[in-house]
């Protein structure tokens, strides 16, 4: 099918295992004697590197089955941490409910690549990615946490977080500090006060790569509010979407978002102190890192059916307040059904994705062109009526590991 591509990611040190060399070339000088060129002379290593710097990750990956010399100077450390071109954040597509298969879309070449992850048992488990980094954590005892670059398939298994086990809600986020590569992973939990409908304690729980142990960083109990499963880091500080518990009718107040700043660490501020309205009645919203801006991608409710959606909004997060973007237009709006909670959304650099659950359309909206358009369609149908699609968006890289 056009657009699509098998993808078979390895350990790095795999590529390239079969080899070939290049071929030379012959030719003639003036119709006298004929001469031999090898191309594999004719550039110097540092001319390379930067030539092949300029490609997409996946040519990178296929470049290093050309010969020899291309293998070796794609996994030098050298062109590994000198290949730091922008590459433009894939999206992964979960295709079934239970099983973690799908496909990934490269939006420089247009494709789908049948994509296998590493680490990831299934579909619905949490996912957060930042910088190369993917981490997942299982949606049963919240206890077992992966970190993995899917490009290298390189993985690693995390301690078991502290706090309370079996929460009832739970977020995960992950930043990378993109000079040193170590990462920060936070875990925030929520669970019922028992007996206490209105009363939740809410915790959240640091991870440093660096150190590579957990620290409880502070532990709240909300009245009214309970935590949720959307958090991101942002410029060091981390924000969390906390839900009202509260009888239906306030609906302006379904939703808000509290900071932590994770350099501070500080359990003397309330959280709820720090508390920021969504920018109006929202159905659900989804958070994103983009270079460092906090933006919202958010289902917006009808006035009197706050259940209902009745559209899509972008907006960034400006001093403490909130600056809308843009709007989904109504052509691409259609189709993404109407009850609460039906799509997933995820971003990084200048890229936004949204995917309605009830199918395998893919939309991509670009913050520096402020432009809408699908993707090429993914080579997957449904198998049933009620089957359901998620996904989520990471950056390709071949330089970071866990």
């Amino acid at each position: 099918m056009e657009g699509e591509s098998s993808w078979e990611p390895h350990p790095i040190s795999h590529f390239g295992s079969e080899v070939a060399e290049l071929e030379p070339v012959s030719g003639s000088n003036n119709g006298g004697e004929a001469f031999v060129v090898c191309l594999d002379s004719i550039l110097p290593d540092d001319i390379l590197e930067r030539i092949l710097s300029f490609l997409p990750i996946a040519s990178i990956i296929r470049a290093a089955s050309v010969c020899k010399r291309w293998y070796d100077i794609i996994h030098s450390r050298r062109f590994l941490w000198a290949n730091k071109l922008p590459q433009k954040p894939w999206y992964y597509m979960f295709t079934y409910s239970e099983a973690p298969a799908g496909y990934a879309y490269d939006p420089i070449l247009r494709k789908w690549y049948s994509f296998n992850l590493p680490c990831i048992e299934k579909s619905n488990w949490f996912i957060s990615s930042s910088c190369g980094l993917v981490c997942s954590m299982d949606n049963d005892s919240r206890s077992r946490i992966f970190v993995c670059n899917p490009i290298t398939t390189d993985w690693k298994m995390l301690l078991e977080p502290p706090g309370v086990k079996f929460p009832d809600y739970s977020t995960l986020a992950i930043s990378v500090d993109r000079k040193s590569h170590d990462y920060t992973i936070v875990v925030a939990k929520s669970k019922q006060v028992p007996g206490d409908f209105l009363q939740w304690e809410f915790s959240i729980h640091i991870y440093e790569s660096g150190n590579r142990s957990w620290v409880t960083s502070i532990t709240e109990v909300f009245t009214g509010w309970r935590g949720g499963d959307e958090s991101v880091i942002c410029n060091g500080v981390l924000y969390c979407m906390i839900h009202s518990t509260a009888v239906l009718g306030t609906a302006e107040r379904r939703h808000g978002l509290i900071m932590y700043d994770l350099s501070a660490r500080s359990s003397h501020t309330s959280l709820m102190r720090t508390l920021i309205p969504v920018p109006c009645s929202l159905t659900c919203g989804r958070m994103m890192n983009l270079k460092e801006r906090l933006v919202m991608v958010g289902g917006i409710a009808k006035y009197d059916r706050p259940d209902i959606i009745r559209g899509i909004g972008i907006w960034e997060l400006y001093k403490e307040g909130w600056r809308e973007v843009t709007r989904m237009p109504h052509r691409f709006f259609q189709g993404f059904g109407e009850f609460d909670d039906v799509f997933a959304s995820s971003g990084t650099e200048d890229l936004i994705y949204i995917q309605s659950y009830g199918a395998t359309a893919l939309l991509v909206f670009d913050m520096s062109q402020k432009q809408w358009k699908w993707s090429v369609r993914c080579p997957v149908t449904k198998r049933f009526p009620l089957q359901l699609f998620t996904g989520f968006c990471f950056e390709p890289r071949l330089e970071v590991a866990c």
